[in-house]
């Protein structure tokens, strides 16, 4: 495999695939999936009403919270935990790896072309030499393309997952709170200094329970796990690897006249 791959986002594998949460699954980008936020699902702990049941559903009392415990969760990682979050996911990273497979075979064309040019380059006449870089540059780009279509498809269509068990975690977590005393939740999912926690001690986290609430009342089994694997917990957040092309191949060089 080429060397140059490089990390997205973060560490990326030099042997292009997509990993399970906890061997095999992918990492996606989660930017937009928290613009969501508990305090704005706090507003009404119902879920939203199909328009049909619009009616009945705006006599829905408000949850009020009158507790004075403070509380923490990590929202993100609750999402990847639960039952339904592990299932949806692992079915999409199954569903992504015909494209993932696909884009290996493109990195890997270009990396034997510029294995060609870098051991029989001298040997090439100028024209030949120029043909070949020009090959790898127009693949080198086609490949950039399709690695970034790629990444934003893998995206949005996780980002949809996240978002769908959010709308039904946000009202279930606001109950939970109310049911027990605490006056305010603050999400952890973003680490200080670009969260609003500088720290907190695990007694006031509570993103195991409400993981666990969650899958009691979704009813999804918890994922079949191959013997001796340990359990996915809630500090478990997915990894993804994406390819990178490699650097673009030398610019041919003119033959100056002697």
């Amino acid at each position: 495999m080429n060397k140059n791959l490089t990390d997205f986002p973060g560490q990326i594998s030099k042997e292009f695939k997509i990993n399970h949460m906890t061997s095999k699954f992918a990492r996606f980008l989660m930017s937009t999936v928290f613009a969501v936020s508990v305090a704005a699902l706090a507003q009404n702990a119902t879920l939203p009403a199909a328009p049909s049941a619009a009616a009945s559903n705006a006599d829905a009392p408000a949850v009020t919270a009158t507790g004075t415990r403070m509380g923490t969760v990590n929202v993100e990682q609750a999402i990847f935990a639960t039952n339904e979050g592990q299932r949806d996911f692992e079915a999409l990273s199954k569903k992504l790896e015909p494209k993932q497979n696909e884009l290996k075979g493109q990195n890997d064309e270009v990396e034997s072309l510029k294995k060609q040019l870098n051991t029989q380059g001298e040997k090439l006449n100028d024209d030949s030499r120029a043909t070949l870089v020009k090959q790898i540059e127009q693949k080198q780009k086609s490949l950039e393309r399709a690695v970034q279509d790629a990444r934003d498809d893998a995206q949005n269509q996780q980002n949809e997952i996240a978002q769908r068990i959010l709308q039904k975690m946000g009202p279930m977590l606001v109950k939970y709170a109310a049911d027990n005393g605490f006056g305010v939740i603050i999400d952890t999912s973003n680490p200080w200094p670009n969260g609003p926690v500088l720290w907190a001690g695990p007694a006031v986290d509570i993103t195991r329970p409400v993981v666990e609430l969650y899958n009691a009342q979704s009813g999804v089994p918890a994922p079949a796990r191959p013997a001796g694997a340990k359990p996915t917990t809630p500090a478990t957040r997915p990894t993804t690897t994406v390819p990178k092309p490699a650097t673009p191949a030398p610019k041919p060089q003119a033959t100056q006249p002697k």
